[in-house]
C-alpha cells in the first residue's frame, strides 16, 4: 500500500495579545486608585468617600488603616488630630469616626477640596475642619504640642518630607503620634534629627508605613 504523507501546516507564530500587553508588573496595583474607598470603623462606618483619578492620589489601603488604628486603638475621643495632605481625606474622617474631637484636614487641589468639604457636610462630621493650603505651614500655625495625631502622606515625588516631619514633631503633644506613609523606611537616625523616634513600622506593597513618638518621650503602651 502506498503511504501518501499528510502535507505539514506552516508554523503558527503567536503573538501577544493586546491584554497581554497591557499586563502590568506586580507591585503596581496601588498606582491606580479605586472609583470609592470606605471607612472602615467607628460612626461613620462603612460610608463611601469618592476617589478620582487624580495623579499621585493614593487612598491608605483598608488594611494598612486597619493596622494602624488597631495600633492606636479604636476610641481616640477627646484627640485633636491633623490630616495635611488629605487626598481623600480617609485618614481624618477615620479619626473623626472614631471620636476625635477636632480634626484639620488641608489640601491644595481644588477639586479635592470641594470633595472634602462636601463628605463632611454629608456624614454630619462637624469635628472636621477643611482648609485649602499648605499642610506644613498649617502644622505651623498650631500651638506646640496641641495634637495627640498627625497623619503625613505627601505625595512620593515630593520634597516635603522633612519639613512635614520636622512640623509634625512640633506640634505633637509629648504623648501625641506621626503616621508617615513613604516611598521608603525611614530610619531611626534619620529620625533623630527631626525630633521623632520609630515607635511602629510596616510596608504594603511599594508603601512603607510608620508610626513615630516624639524624640525623648516614652510613649503609651499600644495594642498589639
Amino acid at each position: 500500500m502506498k503511504y501518501t504523507p499528510k502535507p505539514i501546516a506552516p508554523e503558527v507564530v503567536v503573538t501577544p495579545s493586546a491584554k497581554a500587553k497591557t499586563i502590568k508588573p506586580k507591585g503596581t496595583a496601588h498606582l491606580k486608585p479605586p472609583g470609592e474607598i470606605r471607612i472602615i470603623g467607628g460612626q461613620y462606618k462603612r460610608s463611601k468617600l469618592p476617589v478620582p483619578n487624580t495623579p499621585g492620589l493614593r487612598p491608605t489601603p483598608d488594611r494598612v488603616r486597619e493596622t494602624l488604628f488597631n495600633w492606636l486603638g479604636q476610641d481616640l475621643s477627646g484627640w485633636r488630630c491633623a490630616d495635611v495632605f488629605a487626598g481623600t481625606g480617609v485618614l481624618g474622617f477615620e479619626a473623626a469616626s472614631r471620636g476625635a474631637a477636632d480634626v484639620l484636614m488641608c489640601e491644595q487641589d481644588a477639586a479635592l477640596v470641594l470633595r472634602l468639604k462636601s463628605a463632611q457636610q454629608r456624614l454630619q462630621a462637624s469635628q472636621v475642619r477643611v482648609e485649602r493650603g499648605d499642610g506644613v505651614s498649617a502644622l505651623r500655625r498650631v500651638a506646640p504640642g496641641s495634637l495627640q495625631l498627625v497623619f503625613l502622606d505627601p505625595p512620593f515625588d515630593s520634597n516635603a518630607f522633612e519639613l512635614a516631619l520636622k512640623a509634625a514633631a512640633q506640634a505633637i503633644s509629648a504623648n501625641g503620634f506621626v503616621y508617615l506613609e513613604a516611598p521608603r523606611a525611614w530610619l531611626d537616625d534619620e529620625l533623630q534629627a527631626l525630633g521623632l523616634t520609630l515607635h511602629r513600622s510596616g510596608k504594603a506593597g511599594a508603601v512603607h508605613f510608620h508610626l513615630l513618638a516624639k524624640t525623648g518621650t516614652p510613649p503609651e503602651p499600644l495594642s498589639a
